[in-house]
């Protein structure tokens, strides 16, 4: 799967999360942007590790901050395993 795929299916599993219709982008910020809070974020990443058959350790999510960098950590997870 390439990185334009990777992006694509966390664009379909960020949507109902999405609740304010925020337009996301590279550098959209989870925290400010789409103002998710922690249970939104553990909801989230859940819905990632399922569909992506990956594990987001604690250590990984505290340094994603922005929709981009989540994209390339999935897809470099991926690309590893």
């Amino acid at each position: 799967m390439d990185r334009a795929q990777t992006d694509q299916t966390i664009r379909s599993l960020i949507e109902p999360f999405n609740q304010k219709g925020v337009e996301v982008t590279d550098a959209t910020t989870f925290a400010g942007d789409l103002e998710f809070d922690s249970l939104t974020v553990m909801d989230f990443v859940a819905a990632i590790e399922d569909e992506f058959d990956v594990i987001i350790s604690m250590n990984q999510q505290a340094e994603i901050e922005t929709y981009g960098q989540l994209v390339d950590a999935v897809h470099k997870m991926q690309a590893d395993a």
